[in-house]
């Protein structure tokens, strides 16, 4: 561990046990006693830390506070990424409906809890002042995700009814589950659908009935999987890549220029301040969705088809208003 956070260690024993050891500290520390007497020290002389020696009890302890400054460690917070894993652990903990794990979900949040608590504030203040919008999420059956999740993990062939949004037809189909991914908020299932004899990613909302059937899933190579759905832009890929070519206005790019819209991007700022950005794509649906977002600060520079697709969404939506 750190320097700051041996400092907290060492504030926490004292305030949990009174009186502590050296030997302890240098047990549960793990340092020398010339790195725990520094970091004394500096408790002292650079926090006002009121930490004395008691030789009747043997240990160090807490002293009453002195005149001066008053004692307060550094500030130790967590990053974006830390914060925000932690505060979706504790979500998630927190919204499962009683099962199997119920009996181990309290001291899981009882040490989220903890490490929010880390710089001196509740975790309810915490859960008060950062907030996480799941704006994106489609609500999915939650009795689904288990037994998919099994079958993914059990190599299990499932048979289920998947509702087709652009035709308006649930299919009956049996699938080879290959993985689960968790993409913009939502689960999809990747499998080998044995009706359609190729790779699909299929919405877990849009799933109506799951039955995990006994026999063996096929098997996939992972690069075959990566091929067909993680080659282009979106969850829903194909093995044909085509590469859109997109340029945002000047304004519009100190926004688009920060995000990450595939891990093969191509981006380059010109000289008059607009941002041109290259991505792979396949199936255009989502990231002509995500084009028009930006109407009317970016223009589609190529493919052909996909600004002919874009122009017809636009067309369609006037038509509509």
């Amino acid at each position: 561990m750190n320097r700051t956070e041996r400092l907290y260690k060492i504030d926490r024993m004292l305030h949990e046990r009174r009186v502590v050891s050296v030997d302890t500290f240098l047990e549960e520390l793990g340092v020398s006693l010339a790195t725990f007497k520094r970091d004394l020290e500096y408790m002292r002389d650079r926090l006002n830390a009121p930490v004395i020696w008691d030789r009747d009890a043997g240990g160090y302890r807490f002293d009453k506070q002195g005149v001066g400054d008053a004692y307060e460690l550094p500030g130790l917070w967590f990053s974006a990424s830390e914060i925000y894993a932690l505060l979706s652990m504790q979500q998630l903990l927190s919204s499962l409906e009683p099962g199997l794990l119920t009996p181990h979900i309290e001291p899981l949040l009882t040490r989220l809890k903890s490490l929010l608590e880390q710089e001196g504030m509740s975790a309810e203040l915490v859960l008060k002042r950062i907030r996480i919008h799941k704006v994106t999420a489609r609500a999915y059956e939650p009795e689904h995700f288990a037994p998919i999740a099994n079958a993914v993990v059990q190599r299990r062939r499932i048979v289920i009814d998947h509702n087709n949004r652009n035709r308006g037809e649930v299919i009956r189909r049996e699938v080879s589950p290959q993985r689960l991914t968790h993409y913009r908020e939502n689960w999809y299932l990747d499998a080998w659908c044995h009706l359609r004899e190729g790779i699909r990613s299929f919405a877990l909302d849009a799933i109506n009935r799951v039955e995990v059937t006994e026999s063996d899933a096929l098997e996939l190579a992972e690069s075959e999987i990566q091929a067909e759905l993680d080659s282009g832009y979106g969850a829903f890929t194909g093995k044909v890549v085509e590469h859109a070519e997109l340029e945002f206005t000047a304004p519009r790019a100190q926004w688009v220029s920060k995000e990450t819209w595939h891990p093969e991007q191509k981006a380059a700022f010109a000289e008059n301040g607009a941002y041109r950005l290259t991505v792979p794509f396949s199936n255009p649906t989502e990231l002509i969705m995500d084009i028009l977002r930006h109407v009317p600060h970016v223009k589609v520079v190529a493919p052909e088809s996909l600004r002919r697709r874009v122009q017809q969404a636009l067309q369609q939506g006037l038509e509509n208003l």
